[in-house]
């Protein structure tokens, strides 16, 4: 059984925090009761947490938007939740997802709310859905709540569906031309060896030539080295940047900067945190929450932590243009846009339009950009191979021209 840590008062009106060991968290609330303890705040340890997130299964994105669809569907028709979870539960065919909802459904069985079972399971539910649901279950408009979701899940997806695809042309380029030059390197060039071998011992080879064969020499006697390494690089990057937050920090930050990619990241994560404040706002969420909640939506740490500023002086009295032009991360044109949104009392909307504005502005940079790639990766092989050429014709030309 897991493991929860608690916040509770005395009957004295002591506060005191402690771990207890309980099936679930409503069996956790009951041992304190019973204990006559009054829980202010109880929730799965840390150890416990990382267990659960260790056990959790990661779900394609367009399972979980049909999941959030059907759900909210089956909940407007009156469907309890347990019910509804059940059903889908029993009709999915993905495995993983499947496995996810078991949980979920025993959990809500057990008396733990729905965003805290979906919050056991990271994999599946990011941070913002959960805070969405959360959001939706204090107010009372859950099914409202799914279908936005749902909506902003396969809006996400398409857009990520289009980036990936413009992508395909390009990375395909780049790997056809590492395997051809990787042959040419490893295979064709050092049959040529026994053929300058002469001209290299009287000094007469081309450095060109000196620095090819140099070089497939050093890839044919470190290959099981080299390969193995770009590996375990490659690895290690992907976990010091999933499991360490100051590092995703820095890699956010430096996304912001890069070179002629700065600016479609930024306007991607405003254009996911326009989309979701004024989903929120639509949905009668007050200012404040929907800030905190949409914030996470970005998927910037820099602007998540930049709007999590202008929160602050939102909830002092301020407009929320005002904080946002002061952080730095809006152009002036999307804050105007937003100051005349809040004097119009038609906030929601227009951070609707900003976003689509934006996706829209986005999509045709990302296609200039992608456009852009596929000639400088051309170019680039091309000049590798005629290197590569030329480094073994000289050579010969050379002993062509001394007879």
């Amino acid at each position: 059984m897991p493991d929860f840590d608690y916040t509770a008062r005395e009957l004295s009106g002591k506060q005191i925090a402690g771990t207890l060991t309980a099936g679930s968290e409503k069996d956790a609330l009951a041992v304190l009761q019973s204990q006559s303890l009054f829980p202010m705040q109880i929730g799965l340890s840390e150890a416990a947490r990382k267990q659960v997130v260790k056990g959790s299964r990661r779900v394609p994105g367009k399972y979980l938007t049909v999941f959030y669809n059907q759900l909210a569907d089956l909940l407007r028709s009156g469907v309890p939740l347990i019910r509804s979870l059940q059903l889908l539960e029993d009709q999915t065919s993905h495995p993983a997802l499947r496995f996810v909802i078991q949980d979920v459904r025993e959990q809500v069985a057990e008396g733990t709310r729905l965003n805290d079972a979906m919050r056991r399971h990271p994999k599946a539910f990011n941070s913002l859905t959960v805070s969405m649901v959360r959001a939706g279950e204090e107010g009372g408009f859950l099914e409202d709540v799914l279908a936005r979701v749902a909506a902003f899940n396969d809006h996400q997806e398409e857009l990520k569906g289009k980036v990936t695809g413009a992508l395909v042309y390009p990375l395909f380029l780049m790997g056809a031309g590492a395997a051809i030059i990787s042959v040419l390197l490893i295979w064709f060039v050092p049959k040529f060896a026994q053929i300058f071998g002469n001209m290299e011992k009287q000094g007469k080879l081309p450095w060109a030539t000196t620095a090819l064969m140099g070089f497939s020499d050093w890839l044919q006697d470190w290959w099981y080295i080299i390969i193995p390494a770009i590996i375990g690089v490659v690895v290690w990057l992907f976990y010091y940047f999933n499991e360490s937050q100051e590092a995703k920090d820095r890699l956010d930050a430096y996304k912001l900067k890069a070179p002629g990619l700065g600016g479609i990241v930024q306007n991607l994560a405003v254009a996911r945190f326009c989309r979701m404040l004024g989903t929120l706002l639509g949905n009668g969420v007050p200012i404040l929450q929907s800030l905190k909640i949409a914030k996470d939506a970005s998927g910037n740490a820099v602007l998540s932590n930049a709007i999590g500023n202008a929160a602050e002086n939102v909830s002092g009295g301020k407009s929320l243009a005002v904080p946002l032009r002061a952080c730095g991360q809006f152009s002036r044109d999307i804050v105007e846009m937003i100051a005349i949104g809040e004097e119009a009392n038609n906030l929601e909307n227009v951070l609707i339009g900003i976003a689509d504005s934006l996706e829209k502005t986005t999509g045709r940079k990302i296609d200039v950009v992608v456009r852009l790639l596929e000639p400088i990766l051309l170019l680039v092989m091309a000049a590798i191979v005629t290197f590569v050429i030329a480094a073994l014709l000289l050579p010969i030309l050379n002993m062509s021209s001394m007879r």
